[in-house]
């Protein structure tokens, strides 16, 4: 039999049970789960996925006041002036990458 030990670990009751469900659809123990989890950290050295606050949405136009959408329309202005514009290929590489549009 291989060496074990228990980890014990308090989490959010409904956190557990979407995890589990889904776990289940899988065909994986929560155990299971654990022991990929703990092998991806050391296989990664770290943590096996970003630790980050998620990205802010872009603000919809719709959602601003008449105030900030003239404050936001007048950068965009001054940055045209200033010739800091990007091509649609640019804006599209970005918005992908920092919002997965």
């Amino acid at each position: 039999m291989a060496n074990t030990t228990a980890v014990y670990a308090r989490i959010d009751t409904n956190l557990k049970e979407s995890a589990e469900g889904i776990l289940s659809q899988l065909g994986i123990s929560p155990s299971s789960a654990i022991q990929m989890f703990y092998s991806q950290i050391v296989l990664n050295d770290g943590i096996p996925f970003d630790v980050r606050l998620p990205a802010k949405k872009p603000t919809a136009i719709g959602a601003m006041t008449r105030e900030q959408l003239d404050a936001e329309l007048a950068k965009g202005f001054a940055d045209s002036k200033a010739g800091r514009t990007y091509t649609a290929d640019e804006v599209d590489a970005e918005l992908r990458e920092r919002y997965g549009l």
